[in-house]
């Protein structure tokens, strides 16, 4: 690892850098300064979670230490987030179980629902009911999403089942807010269960994505959610990193597999930079980043998996993929379909379609109001080619497929500069991480919560430090 004084002060200087923002009536381009803050929790990885009273709202109330975890952005606007591989009440590690509410004006986090102890099995109850009893097991690496009413979406990951055994998972539950219940919507109770795919593109009642962990997902304009990949069971429930796509449809409680493979392991086939063709298909593949943009289109960033079929490589990736829901094609945007690339960093604060970022797995994203795609951290290749934990922040324009470097270093091993908590600076930056959590909030502002990565004294471990 790099560690020269040059090199630090890359993290540091990096974040104040001037970001443009909007146009001028005149076309020119204003700037506003790039602040970090820390909010909340603590800058020294591994710490315990402080639940105080569910239900209660109080300011020393901290989730602890966490990789891996869900998250939503409620219809109220607050930032909820969910198990992970966490550090309890006890101050022990383990997959958690338990459900947090951020309240952004307030300033405070409430434990919601689950347990404060680590390790704790799912109460199913009755498949489609809701109750109060109703609970996911403890869990890490599953897909969330939030619908147009506000409801929490929640599907797999690895963690407990109804015996309390581990394993990849394949339920899909709901969290209603104004209620405070759960409701087992789909899938099985039990873990390791193998993909039933039936006929691809038909809606069938027995249809049900395999268990797995490490998958991505989206939710369309018309409510329906999707799911992509991960490591899981296919068809025959073979284990390995998969590629098929599926849709969920709410009001019909079916699924329909949609595109990829219904056996793991599948290579990409990514055809010509910017053509759309009905054989394309990105690789299998796990923890990807993914969104849905206003224009119908869905995206794939990246990820740990298969690249092309032509080269069969496998590691790290930076491809990025666009689907089309109405021609069903994949198009191949920007990347590579080779793995282990080491990112192409330029200027920063300069766009270019031959600028990009490491080949990479476990970042977090955010979707602005325009649409672009903003990009932090994660397990990556640096500009020198070396891997590790990186604080990088990339911004990507899909109307004119550029890449931007925003913030952050372009080495990996950084430490984070947390400076005074409450108090925005342009010398605070976030430490290298990943599977960190990420929300948008509705005024625009991007939040980060844990993951495994760096502290203010560059230790390893799980954080628990709230940034925005």
């Amino acid at each position: 690892m790099k560690n020269t004084g040059k090199i630090i002060g890359l993290a540091l200087a990096s974040a104040a850098l001037l970001v443009s923002c909007e146009k001028k009536n005149d076309g020119t381009t204003p700037t506003t300064l790039l602040e970090w803050t820390w909010v909340a929790g603590n800058d020294k990885v591994d710490q315990a979670g402080t639940y105080g009273t569910k239900g209660a709202p109080a300011t020393t109330n901290v989730p602890g230490a966490r990789e891996d975890a869900a998250s939503w952005v409620g219809a109220d606007g607050r930032l909820w987030l969910f198990g992970g591989y966490a550090y309890d009440s006890t101050g022990y590690p383990g997959r958690a179980n338990d459900l947090w509410a951020y309240d952004t004006a307030a300033s405070t986090w409430t434990w919601v629902s689950g347990s404060d102890l680590r390790s704790q099995p799912g109460n199913y109850g009755t498949l489609g009911v809701a109750d109060p009893a109703n609970v996911p097991g403890a869990r890490n690496g599953s897909v969330a999403w939030v619908d147009a009413v506000g409801g929490l979406w929640l599907f797999g990951g690895l963690g407990l089942d109804s015996t309390g055994e581990i394993g990849q998972l394949n339920d899909l539950w709901r969290f209603e807010p104004a209620t405070g219940e759960w409701t087992w919507v789909s899938g099985s109770s039990i873990r390791y269960q193998p993909g039933v795919y039936g006929t691809l593109g038909a809606a069938d009642p027995a249809n049900i994505p395999g268990a797995r962990v490490g998958a991505t997902g989206w939710i369309d304009g018309g409510g329906g959610l999707w799911l992509f990949g991960g490591l899981g069971y296919d068809a025959a429930g073979g284990k390995g990193r998969l590629n098929d796509l599926w849709k969920y449809i709410p009001s019909t409680g079916h699924w329909i597999w949609v595109s990829g493979s219904d056996t793991m392991e599948v290579y990409g086939t990514y055809g010509t930079k910017g053509t759309a063709a009905a054989e394309n298909v990105p690789g299998s593949r796990t923890t990807a980043l993914s969104w849905a943009d206003g224009d119908g289109p869905f995206w794939i960033f990246g990820g740990s998996g298969l690249g092309s079929v032509e080269t069969e490589t496998e590691g790290r990736l930076n491809d990025l993929w666009k689907y089309d829901p109405s021609t069903s094609e994949w198009t191949w945007v920007s990347g590579s379909y080779l793995t282990n690339i080491s990112g192409n960093y330029g200027t920063q604060a300069t766009s270019a379609v031959d600028y990009y970022p490491g080949s990479r797995y476990g970042a977090i994203r955010w979707i602005d109001a325009d649409g672009n795609l903003w990009l932090f951290g994660g397990y990556s290749m640096d500009t020198a080619g070396s891997e590790g934990w990186l604080n990088d922040l990339w911004k990507f324009n899909p109307s004119t497929l550029e890449w931007m470097w925003v913030s952050g270093s372009s080495y990996h091993g950084q430490g984070g500069a947390y400076g005074t908590k409450g108090t925005a600076s342009t010398a605070n930056v976030p430490g290298a991480r990943y599977f960190a959590t990420g929300w948008l909030d509705s005024q625009g502002r991007r939040w980060i919560f844990g993951g495994t990565g760096l502290d203010s004294e560059k230790a390893g471990g799980r954080l628990n430090d709230l940034w925005r």
